[in-house]
């Protein structure tokens, strides 16, 4: 297994971390340690973490369960990471685990798609939390 931290020109603030090879019993302690310090600093640079699968093989459950060790804080944060992987297999054992803190994409045009249009939905979380009620149409206001 290898992987590769890139910064893809044109991506803006996305950082992708580049699998490849077989992730299996062997390694999948050391995958999901790369994986989480990717997160880790992906959320320090005000970056969006993005995982390419689309050369890895996952050989086993604990290949699945290290995602999910890695992914687990964005988890609670209610934030997924998203994972770009075409193999059938993968996203098999990926759609099958229920992992709530992937999203899963079949490819990074998919996922660029995916976090592009989720940006609006994050500027709206920062405005401020109370606003005046506005009376219905057709209410009592």
């Amino acid at each position: 297994m290898q992987t590769v931290h890139e910064h893809r020109p044109g991506l803006g603030g996305i950082s992708v971390l580049k699998t490849r090879g077989t992730v299996d019993a062997s390694n999948a302690r050391l995958f999901s340690e790369a994986l989480a310090e990717h997160v880790a600093h992906a959320g320090q640079a005000g970056e969006h973490p993005l995982l390419d699968l689309s050369e890895a093989y996952l050989a086993c459950a604990d290949a699945v369960r290290s995602l999910d060790r890695a992914t687990g804080a964005l988890a609670r944060a209610g934030r997924a990471l998203s994972v770009v992987q075409p193999r059938p297999h993968v996203r098999e054992a990926l759609t099958s685990a229920g992992l709530p803190g992937i999203r899963v994409h079949a490819t990074l045009a998919s996922a660029l798609d995916a976090l592009t249009s989720r940006e609006p939905a994050r500027e709206r979380v920062c405005e401020p939390a109370y606003e005046p009620a506005r009376p219905e149409a057709g209410g009592l206001g």
